[in-house]
Order: C-alpha cells, then sequence, then structure tokens
C-alpha cells in the first residue's frame, strides 16, 4: 500500500510519525517540493496512492477525479478550507483532521506575540544591535481588553493563558451565540484593546469598513485565517496607527509577499504556529493513527 504525504515538514523533526506507517509495510512518499503543491502536482503526487496525509495543498472535485485509488485523507491541522469534504464523500473517500493537537502551541505563540508586542520586545532588540540605548515604554497585559473571535479549542486556551495574566477577555463566536460576551462583532471591535482572531471558514469578518470603528492604537493578532481580515484596509490601519501593530502567521496567499511586508509594525512569521516539535510530533501521530484506522491497516 502507498501513502503519500502533502505536508512540507512531515517528519522533519521526528520519525515516530513515519515509523507507524513503515512498521506496517506500508511505502511512505514525501513532499517532493518541500513547500504547498499546486492542484497539478498534488494530482500527479496522489498517482497509485490510497491515503494522503495532506498539508494545506487543494483537494477538490477534480483532484479525487485523477485520484480513483485514494481511499482516505488525514489532515495534519486543524483547518479543512482546501479539502471539499462534499466532493471526498461523494466518492467515497474517508477524511479526518487533528483538531487537538494544535492547541497548546498555537496558543503559546499569541500570548508570546502579544508579550513581545506589549513589551516591545523587537524594536528594543533592534535598537541595541544598532548601538542604541533606548528605554522604550511598553503595556501589560493585566487589564487590556481582549476580543477573542472564535472560540474554539484554541480560543478557549488563548482566553485561559490571557485571563491568567489579568485580561479582560471579550467573546464573539458566530457560531455559538449563546457564549457571546458582546452582542455583534462591531460592539467587540468598538471595545477592544487587543483584538485575536480564532474563527474557522473564509468568509472575511473584519472589512474595511470596520476599521473606522475601531478603538485607535488596537492590537491585531491573526493565527487562523487570512482571509478572515480585509488586506486593503489592515494596511491602511497600519499606515495611519488605527493598528498601532499586527501580527499575521496566516495570509491571502503563501508564501506571502503582499504589500504588508512594508510595515514596520506588522509581524509578520511564515505559518509557524504549530511548529513546536512536541506539536508537530503530536499531529503528526495523530493523523496517522486516523489514516491507519480509514485505511484498515
Amino acid at each position: 500500500m502507498k501513502v503519500v504525504v502533502g505536508a512540507s515538514s512531515f517528519a522533519s523533526k521526528s520519525d515516530k510519525a513515519i515509523n507507524l506507517l513503515l512498521e506496517k509495510g506500508v511505502e511512505v512518499v514525501k513532499n517532493p517540493y518541500g513547500r504547498k503543491m499546486n492542484e497539478e502536482e498534488i494530482i500527479q503526487h496522489l498517482e497509485g496512492a490510497a491515503g494522503l496525509l495532506a498539508g494545506l495543498e487543494p483537494l477538490n472535485k477534480n483532484v479525487f477525479s485523477h485520484s480513483p485509488q485514494l481511499k482516505a485523507i488525514a489532515r495534519i491541522g486543524i483547518g479543512m478550507d482546501n479539502v471539499d469534504i462534499t466532493a471526498a464523500e461523494a466518492c467515497g473517500i474517508k477524511v479526518s483532521n487533528t483538531p487537538d493537537g494544535p492547541t497548546a502551541a498555537v496558543s503559546e505563540m499569541v500570548l508570546g506575540v502579544l508579550l513581545s508586542i506589549g513589551r516591545q520586545i523587537i524594536p528594543a532588540n533592534n535598537d541595541m544591535h544598532r548601538k542604541i540605548w533606548n528605554k522604550r515604554i511598553g503595556f501589560s497585559i493585566s487589564g487590556l481588553k481582549v476580543l477573542v473571535v472564535g472560540y474554539g479549542h484554541i480560543g478557549q486556551k488563548v482566553s485561559e493563558l490571557l485571563k491568567s495574566l489579568g485580561a479582560n477577555i471579550l467573546i464573539y463566536d458566530k457560531y455559538q451565540p449563546e457564549i457571546n460576551t458582546v452582542p455583534t462583532l462591531e460592539d467587540g471591535l468598538r471595545m477592544a484593546d487587543v483584538v485575536t482572531l480564532h474563527a474557522s471558514g473564509k468568509e472575511e469578518i473584519i472589512t474595511q469598513a470596520m476599521f473606522s470603528i475601531m478603538k485607535k492604537g488596537i492590537v491585531i493578532l491573526n493565527s487562523a485565517r487570512g482571509g478572515l481580515i480585509n488586506e486593503d484596509g489592515l494596511y491602511h490601519a497600519l499606515k495611519d496607527g488605527t493598528v498601532s501593530n499586527f501580527w499575521g502567521d496566516v495570509f491571502w496567499e503563501e508564501p506571502y509577499t503582499g504589500k504588508l511586508s512594508e510595515c514596520e509594525n506588522a509581524i509578520l512569521t511564515p505559518h509557524i504556529s504549530t511548529y513546536s516539535k512536541q506539536c508537530r510530533e503530536s499531529m503528526e501521530t495523530e493523523a496517522v493513527l486516523n489514516l491507519i484506522k480509514d485505511l484498515g491497516i
């Protein structure tokens, strides 16, 4: 049996997951490109494969029609936006993901970035490397009003961490209105000092118009989906100071080379919130076990 890997970093730090397949005599073929594959590439990669350990490559009706032998997809991660689940089911392909694995790593990243922004760690470091002794005054997490948009596993963990440091947590989740602590997203944006995005889906939820209602100097953190924010609106808000700082780990197109690269008050990381050794090993192992179960091996 042949299993192919879409995720570009699979088994880069640990052989635990891949060994589970090799011990069963499964042929495993890794991503040959070291990056996200396009549609044509994943079709070629899937030739003869019964299983796929999926990254962010497009997995749609056309891909499935060219892969009649494909029986199971195990997504390494939470997000399923790149997988047409309806088309997969129509083709008899079982689909799974790893919803719990990323929670700790992504939450730690969000906390680390907010602390870094608040305490001016990056500009202070830059000053020191230029031999400039400049004692910058930042802000603490205690007392901040933090709007958490999307209250799944990660949103809950981020709230827990920030609340332990004294933040006042506001909650908005379109799909769980009963838990919201603000009537609307707009109400939350008017009140918040910080917004951290953990919503699912592809819908733009922070539109260009919404930047006009935000508190001046707001901080926006996005570890969920690039498309949740209007890029043009964010760019202008960073330039005019409406948004004092932005961190993005997910983008409208990846690899990202867009206009936010021009903004010194934007911290940009290349989709690495889950890239801790422990998290990758956990997610890879869970995905492989899902695949083994669905393939019946």
